[in-house]
C-alpha cells in the first residue's frame, strides 16, 4: 500500500511524505566519495599502510555476513546463492555510472565482499541448514529435564523448526526448471537493487531503521516464497504458483516502478558500451546455451537412445533355421485345418 500510494505521488511530493514517519527525511542525501584510492597496500602512508581496508571494516560488513547467512537459510543451495553473490557484483559494476555507492575497489568487490562476507556467510549457512536437517528432536516435557543448563536449551529448541526441507533444485533437469530458476534468480537480483535504488531516489539514509525494516520483512516474504516455488517445481500435484509468491513478485515490481519514476534521470544515464556488449553477450550465450541442452543434445540423445533399443532388440530377436521354419509352416497348416474341420461339422450339426 505505501508502494501504491507513494506511486501516484510526485518524486518531492513521496519523499515529503516521510517526514510523517521521521521528521529528518525528506532531505538530500550529503555526497560522498568513493574508490577514490584502491591502494589494498599504500605505500605513501607507511604508518598505516592498509587504512583503505580497515575504513572499510564498518557495520556494512557484518551486514554483508548475517545477509547472506539467512539468504542461504532461504535458498538452501550452495550453487544458487554462490550464483547471486557473483551476478549481484557484476551488477555493481554494471550501475556504479548510476549509484555512487556501487563504485568499490577491486578487491572490495571480490575478496572483501563475494570471497570474505558473502562466502563465509553461505558457507556457515550451509554448515547450519546440515544442522537443522540432521539434527534430532527430543520432545519431552521441560519439568522432566534435570539439569537447569538442559531445561534453557529445550526452551531455545522450541523456536526451532519441527520440520525441516532440504531443497534441491535441479535447475537443468528440465527447461521448466531451468526457466524457473533464471526468473527466481532475476527477481532476486531485481528486489536487492530495489534496496539501492529506493535509497537513492527517495533520500533514505543507509544506517535508517526504514531499510532494516524493509530487509527484515522481506527475508520473512522471501523465505515462504521459496518454499512455495521449490514446492511448485517438484511437486507434481501442486499446479498452481502461491500467493505469497505471487504478492512477493508484486511488491518488488511495485519497487521497480516507484525507482523509475522518482528516479527516471538516474536510470536513464546510459550504460558503458563495454558493459552492454558484455551483457549482450552472456544474454547470447545463456539462449545459446538454453538450445543447445534442452534442444539439441535431447534430440541426439533421444534419437540414439531409440537406435540402441531397436539394435538391441535386433540381436534379441530368435534366428530360425531352416528345419525349424519348415516345422513352424506345418503346425500352422495342421491348426488351420483343425479349424476348418470344426467349422465343417458345426455345418453338419
Amino acid at each position: 500500500m505505501v508502494h501504491s500510494t507513494a506511486h501516484t505521488q510526485t518524486a518531492d511530493h513521496g519523499r515529503q511524505l516521510l517526514k510523517h514517519i521521521d521528521n529528518a527525511l525528506g532531505e538530500p542525501l550529503p555526497e560522498r566519495e568513493y574508490c577514490q584510492n584502491c591502494y589494498f597496500y599504500d605505500p605513501n602512508n607507511p604508518s598505516n599502510p592498509f587504512h583503505n581496508v580497515w575504513e572499510k571494516m564498518d557495520g556494512f560488513v557484518a551486514s554483508h555476513f548475517f545477509g547472506w547467512w539467512l539468504k542461504t537459510l532461504i535458498l538452501r543451495d550452495y550453487w544458487l546463492c554462490t550464483v547471486l553473490s557473483i551476478m549481484f557484483e557484476i551488477l555493481e559494476y554494471t550501475f556504479e555510472h548510476q549509484l555512487p555507492n556501487f563504485c568499490e575497489c577491486w578487491w572490495d568487490h571480490w575478496i572483501l565482499d563475494a570471497l570474505i562476507c558473502n562466502g563465509l556467510g553461505i558457507y556457515i549457512g550451509m554448515r547450519t541448514l546440515r544442522y537443522l536437517s540432521m539434527k534430532p528432536y527430543h520432545w519431552r516435557g521441560m519439568w522432566n529435564i534435570p539439569t537447569l543448563g538442559g531445561r534453557l536449551k529445550r526452551i531455545a529448541t522450541q523456536f526451532t523448526p519441527y520440520f525441516w526441507m532440504d531443497f534441491d533444485w535441479r535447475p537443468i533437469e528440465t527447461l521448466k526448471r531451468w526457466v524457473a530458476m533464471i526468473a527466481v534468480i532475476s527477481m532476486f537480483l531485481l528486489a536487492e537493487l530495489n534496496t539501492f535504488y529506493l535509497k537513492f531516489v527517495l533520500w533514505v539514509p543507509s544506517e535508517h531503521y526504514l531499510c532494516l525494516g524493509r530487509l527484515i520483512l522481506f527475508l520473512f516474504w522471501g523465505a515462504v516464497s521459496m518454499r512455495e516455488t521449490f514446492q511448485y517445481l517438484d511437486d507434481p500435484n501442486c499446479k498452481k504458483f502461491g500467493r505469497q509468491s505471487w504478492m512477493t513478485a508484486a511488491i518488488t515490481i511495485t519497487e521497480l516502478l516507484v525507482s523509475i519514476k522518482f528516479g527516471w534521470h538516474t536510470i536513464t544515464k546510459p550504460i558503458p558500451v563495454y558493459l552492454q556488449y558484455f551483457w549482450l553477450t552472456g544474454l547470447i550465450g545463456l539462449i545459446s546455451w538454453t538450445v543447445w541442452h534442452f534442444f539439441i543434445v535431447h534430440y541426439i540423445y533421444k534419437d540414439h537412445n531409440k537406435k540402441a533399443v531397436q539394435a538391441q532388440r535386433e540381436e534379441n530377436a530368435p534366428i530360425l533355421d531352416s528345419n525349424e521354419n519348415e516345422f513352424q509352416s506345418s503346425n500352422q497348416t495342421n491348426s488351420l485345418n483343425s479349424k476348418n474341420g470344426i467349422v465343417r461339422r458345426k455345418k453338419k450339426t
